[in-house]
Formats: structure tokens, sequence, C-alpha cells
């Protein structure tokens, strides 16, 4: 005789990029295995692998794929799907910035990790009185293959390859030339032949993106000053 299937509850949230409804499940067991033998590695690529592939599993909504989806939204897609599997809270490791040595673990209510918006953020960037480029955000698959795969990279080619990969159009008032139909090497000669102060400009759309963010007080309990601690990214709350 089989045994009886459990039924699994379903969630709704908001993705941070687009404004877009999805449904979603906790994970399950199994699932939750391959996310600890993962954190366990510390193996930060096949981490991330794991988020992804819990993900798929645990979105109900169709059409979505994760791999395309920004950063920020995979890092709160994340955070909210664990709050409905494990827990409410995350406890994390911190180190008091008075003294640098001390830890606290501290409790933090998930409900409270927000998505951080900076006003001044823009995805077109106007680089001259002609010329301005429309920028996309960082894809998970970007994100891993800028990070993870490109070790024997320097910072400064890891900076532009992810530039490059974030370039949705380049655009004047008469004429586009979208980066779908242009090469890579012409991509490459095109941000090449930038000055200085355009450069800062489009890593300044990096710097402002959104991003998960909490502030949080701890009083260090060997000298007794409180801290105020910024956490931001996801990794910063599965320490």
């Amino acid at each position: 005789m089989p045994l009886p299937k459990v039924n699994t509850p379903t969630y709704e949230l908001v993705l941070p990029s687009t404004g877009k409804k999805l449904k979603y499940r906790p994970f399950l067991v199994r699932e939750e295995k391959i996310l600890i033998m993962a954190l366990e590695s510390e193996d930060q690529k096949q981490i991330t692998e794991s988020v992804i592939d819990i993900l798929n599993s645990c979105i109900l909504t169709k059409g979505i794929d994760i791999t395309k989806l920004a950063t920020f939204d995979i890092e709160y897609l994340f955070l909210n799907v664990r709050s409905k599997s494990v827990g409410e809270t995350v406890e994390v490791n911190l180190t008091c910035p008075d003294d640098g040595t001390t830890q606290v673990v501290q409790s933090i209510d998930i409900d409270s990790i927000k998505i951080k918006k900076d006003r001044s953020h823009k995805n077109i960037v106007k680089l001259d009185d002609n010329l301005s480029l429309k920028l996309k955000y960082p894809s998970m698959d970007q994100f891993i293959e800028n990070n993870f795969e490109a070790n024997t990279k320097s910072e400064v080619n890891n900076t532009l390859d992810m530039i490059i990969s974030c370039i949705d159009a380049i655009f004047n008032e008469e004429e586009s030339w979208p980066a779908s139909e242009s090469t890579r090497k012409e991509l490459e000669d095109f941000v090449d032949q930038l000055n200085t102060k355009q450069f800062k400009l489009i890593e300044d759309f990096f710097a402002t993106m959104p991003k998960l963010s909490h502030k949080i007080e701890v009083v260090n309990p060997n000298t007794g000053k409180k801290n105020t601690i910024l956490l931001e990214g996801l990794a910063a709350f599965f320490n």
C-alpha cells in the first residue's frame, strides 16, 4: 500500500528588478541535503550552482529562467525560500569592528533583510553628447562565469568581462546598436576606447546596483562597545 503524499504549501513574492509576481514552495529534505553538502565544501561555485538547482525546483511559476534573473533577484528569492523552508531567522557569525577579533553570533529576522536601492542608480550611461549605453544586470550565469570560472584572469579583465556581458545596447538619437548583434571583439574594442571618466560611469552602475542589505548593532562582550555592522549580499548571511 503506497504511503500518502504530504501537501506542500505555496507562497508568492515580487521580484525586485521587474515587479513580477511568482509562486514558490519551500525546499524539501532532499534539496536541503544538496545545499548542506555544498556549504560544507566551502566551494563558492558549487554553492552557487546548488542554489540555482534548488530554486529551479522550488519556483512554480512557468517561464522563469533562474539563470537569466539578476543576481539580486536570485539572492532575494533564495532568502525567502529558505525562510519558508528552515525558519524565519538566520544566525550569522559577526566580527566586532572595534577590535577586529571578537566574534558574536546574532540571529536576524529574514523579513528584516531588504533589497537596498540607490536613488542615483540608472541603467542609461551618457558617454558624451552623442553616444549613450544601455546596461542590463548581470545574470547568475554571468556571475558564475566572471567570478568563479575566470580565476586565471586579473581583476581588471574580470571587470571588463562583466561590463561587456552587461551591455544591452549602444545608441544615439538617430541609431541603436544592440549588443546581441555585435561580436564580443567589437564590444571589447568599443570599451577599450573609452576614457577613464566614461569607464567610471559604467562602474558606478555596478556599484549602485540593488543588493541585499541589513544593518545590525552588536555589543562587543569583551570591550562593551556598540558596533554597527552592514551586511550586504547573500554570502554575508550564510557565513
